[in-house]
């Protein structure tokens, strides 16, 4: 490949000159002057990434410059700016035209860095991985805070808006940003119209200070859209689990944002824990709060009773679940029992530790109490401890208890948020 694309471009060089050469009368065909020396300087920008280098030509007696670039790529003119996005040695070389025909440069090698080595991109683009990772915003309180110039903090976030949370921030080590908002971008303190983007970013290492995004194009944006000055962001912190950028904004305060890795499940622990911590009950205000079937028939062993109906015993009880991921179950005094016979008996007060995360079994998340005997809703709604969340807002919930595999035994249950 590279030695015909080498004979085309001493092909395309000598065309004109040998044309020219025939126009003149009693020249005999023969091109004027000496041949053209062929040589090149170049500098490599190692201040940021993609990799830029510029390129000079030192010939004599040329006019025309071609450059064999040494990744598949070549250019025209003199001086020269080419990116190399991959780290590496290329071979380049310049063919160089004049009067007296075409030289070839010695190749010359070109060692272009690995960004990855910088721990900070690394973890950025998931070097040690696939080479792309995706943010989002941490579901935590305080993943935006406002400051001024001097680092006096003006605003902290609390809960953040769902359609902020399933925003997705896809860095490549290919120097690409995609973004994704899943439907709607915040904006405006409202959830507005997509702001999708596509576009590339330039990494800034940056040893004397925090390394640097820019991004390239327009309307890019990094967290929220908010128009940053010079498109720069401060990273001031890049780990596996967390990502802190912060941006100046054009009348001198400054943004800085706290992403996580993306959680298709986040949303709904938020809603379930509130930020911090959330109680629910269940909803005896609705019409069979709690029934028993299969995945197939929810009702098909237990339709439930109507609204109000639930034991007094049972539908005071309280269950808080906080963003450590602990539940925290309050009897009120008794815990409605099915080893007692499905009546009121000596409360199981106490707090169940929980895993979160994707559901295994249809539902938008799950979660499994890990304490023995720890439960939601009923006694025996699951002995494993295993309940599917499959709808829930700020206010209600929808569980299942089971994972309703194999025909086996599921209870749904109806729960709202303490008034």
């Amino acid at each position: 490949m590279k030695t015909i694309t080498r004979i085309a471009l001493l092909g395309l060089l000598a065309g004109p000159l040998l044309l020219g050469s025939c126009q003149k009368e009693g020249d005999d065909n023969k091109l004027e002057g000496p041949a053209p020396q062929s040589s090149f300087t170049f500098n490599v920008n190692t201040t940021e990434f993609p990799t830029v280098v510029t390129f000079t030509a030192t010939s004599q007696n040329g006019f025309l410059y071609e450059w064999v670039f040494g990744d598949s790529k070549t250019g025209t003119g003199t001086p020269i700016q080419h990116t190399y996005p991959k780290p590496g040695a290329y071979q380049v070389e310049l063919i160089t035209a004049g009067r007296g025909g075409t030289g070839i440069s010695a190749k010359q090698t070109v060692n272009i860095p690995d960004a990855c080595t910088n721990a900070s991109f690394s973890k950025l683009v998931d070097c040690a991985g696939s080479g792309t990772r995706v943010w989002a915003f941490a579901g935590t309180p305080g993943a935006i805070v406002r400051e001024a110039a001097n680092g006096t903090v003006i605003s902290t976030s609390g809960a953040l808006n769902a359609c902020q949370l399933d925003d997705q921030f896809s860095f490549s080590n290919s120097f690409t940003l995609n973004y994704e908002s899943a439907g709607q971008t915040f904006r405006n303190n409202t959830c507005g119209t997509s702001l999708n983007r596509g576009g590339d970013f330039v990494f800034r290492p940056n040893p004397s200070g925090n390394p640097q995004i820019v991004l390239k194009g327009k309307g890019g944006f990094i967290g929220l859209p908010d128009s940053v000055v010079n498109k720069t962001y401060d990273i001031l912190e890049a780990t596996d689990t967390k990502l802190r950028l912060r941006g100046t904004n054009p009348d001198g305060t400054r943004t800085i944002v706290t992403l996580a890795p993306y959680d298709a499940t986040a949303p709904y622990k938020l809603l379930l824990t509130g930020g911090s911590a959330r109680t629910w009950m269940l909803d005896n205000a609705a019409d069979a709060p709690i029934t028993v079937g299969t995945e197939a028939n929810p009702l098909a062993y237990f339709a439930g009773v109507k609204a109000g109906e639930l034991p007094a015993c049972q539908s005071d009880d309280e269950y808080t679940f906080t963003t450590g991921n602990i539940m925290k179950y309050d009897a009120k005094g008794q815990t409605f029992s099915a080893a007692a016979g499905y009546t009121c008996a000596a409360p199981q007060t106490g707090d169940s530790p929980f895993i979160f995360g994707p559901s295994g079994s249809g539902g938008l998340a799950q979660f499994k109490l890990t304490r023995a005997n720890a439960f939601i809703g009923a006694t025996d709604a699951s002995p494993d401890g295993l309940y599917r969340i499959m709808e829930i807002t700020d206010k209600k919930m929808l569980l299942r208890g089971g994972s309703g595999l194999n025909g086996g035994t599921v209870f749904t249950i109806k729960m709202v948020v303490k008034p």
